[in-house]
């Protein structure tokens, strides 16, 4: 049965512990806050639950004496920075470098200029060129404000009000919006995992009382178990489902 919803998870992971054949002591508000937890630890390290994107910006006075840009709540990390700076590449028709180059040797490129790998290296030539020189915009993302602080005198200067910038970034994917993160395999083993871990906590007070009947609750058994449960499931999750950490690094 698919899980497409934060009640079908609950549900899922419910039934999975024994409901309604068995009684699970867990409250509800317990059930939520450990769905949040393993959505927290989803997010922050399965390869699944973000998306690379290109945000773009369009530079505003604002931004130009905060020294910042806003980025949506849902961004975790930033790779890189583009712009319509300064440099080789930015684009001022026929005074461009490469505008210049393309006008004269373009046309003879299959002549006495050479073949396509001629203008391939050409390219990737000016493009060192242009680090070299000009260098690239200097930023640090600032994950709990949510703030794109841009260093130096890019910004107002070579960053004009008026301009767009474009910032590659990794995006959380909202299970809201796409529920099938819901039904994600890791993701529900380890929220069932959690709760069963709540389970065995609220329980191991009661360790030892015998109930009608002559059963003996062993909550620290349940504990234990739980807890062998999430370590399992949190090392393939760093192991198998997380990426390596420079595809993070910008």
């Amino acid at each position: 049965m698919a899980v497409n919803s934060r009640d079908e998870l609950v549900d899922y992971c419910l039934r999975k512990l024994g409901s309604p054949v068995i009684e699970i002591n867990v409250d509800p508000d317990q059930v939520s806050d450990r769905i949040d937890e393993g959505l927290d630890k989803y997010q922050e390290f399965h390869s699944d639950a973000t998306v690379r994107i290109f945000l773009k910006h369009l530079v505003t006075s604002t931004d130009i004496a905060n020294g910042y840009i806003t980025l949506p709540n849902d961004t975790i990390f930033v790779k890189r920075m583009f712009s319509n700076g300064s440099g080789f590449s930015s684009g001022r028709g026929m005074f461009d470098i490469k505008y210049q180059m393309i006008l004269n040797d373009i046309a003879f490129m299959n002549s006495y200029v050479g073949d396509l790998s001629y203008f391939t290296q050409m390219q990737q030539y000016l493009s060192l060129l242009d680090t070299a020189i000009n260098g690239l915009p200097l930023v640090t993302f600032s994950r709990n404000q949510n703030r794109l602080y841009i260093h130096g005198d890019d910004l107002g200067t070579d960053i004009k009000e008026g301009e767009y910038i474009v910032v590659e970034a990794d995006q959380i994917i909202n299970p809201e919006t796409y529920t099938s993160v819901y039904d994600d395999m890791w993701l529900k083993k380890y929220v069932t995992a959690l709760i069963k871990r709540q389970w065995g906590s609220n329980l191991i007070k009661f360790e030892g009382m015998q109930l009608p009947g002559g059963v003996t609750l062993n909550g620290r058994q349940l504990y234990d178990d739980a807890i062998q449960e999430i370590e399992r499931l949190e090392e393939e999750l760093r192991l198998t489902f997380e990426l390596p950490v420079d595809f993070l690094v910008g």
